[in-house]
C-alpha cells in the first residue's frame, strides 16, 4: 500500500498546472470522486471555472488511471485528459507519474482504515 501525502498532491497540482499553462482551456472537470480534489485545486490555480460536466476544450482530471473504467468513456472528447498517477503507460491521456507496481494507492483525502478495508475486499474478490 502506498499512502500519498498532501505535499505530493501539491506537487501534482504544480505539475498539471504547468502542463496546462498557456493553453486556452474552457474549465476544469474532475471525474467523481477521485478527480474532484485535483479539479478544485486546478480550477483555483489556473483561474478557470470548475465544470459540472465535461466539455470540449476542458482540462479533464482524475486521481488514477488503472483499468481505464472511469477515464476511457471520455476518450473521444476533445479535451486535455490528465491523471495524477497512471498504472499503465499513457496513450491519449497525460500523467504526472507512471508506476509499474500494483500497490494499492491511498490518496490524502481518503481514510486510511477504510482504504485498507477496500483493498482487502478487492483482493478477496479476485481470489
Amino acid at each position: 500500500m502506498r499512502v500519498l501525502t498532501w505535499d505530493e498532491f501539491d506537487a501534482a497540482v504544480d505539475h498539471l498546472s504547468a502542463m496546462a499553462e498557456g493553453m486556452h482551456l474552457t474549465g476544469v472537470y474532475g471525474l467523481p470522486r477521485g478527480g474532484l480534489p485535483l479539479a478544485v485545486a486546478l480550477s483555483h490555480r489556473l483561474a478557470l471555472p470548475l465544470l459540472q460536466d465535461p466539455q470540449s476544450g476542458c482540462l479533464l482530471v482524475d486521481d488514477v488511471y488503472e483499468t481505464g473504467h472511469t477515464l476511457d468513456p471520455y476518450k473521444g472528447l476533445p479535451a486535455l485528459a490528465a491523471v495524477w498517477i497512471s498504472k499503465t503507460q499513457p496513450t491519449w491521456w497525460q500523467a504526472v507519474e507512471v508506476v509499474t507496481e500494483s500497490k494499492w494507492l491511498v490518496f490524502p483525502w481518503e481514510h486510511l482504515a477504510a482504504a485498507q478495508h477496500d483493498e482487502e475486499s478487492y483482493r478477496a474478490s479476485r481470489e
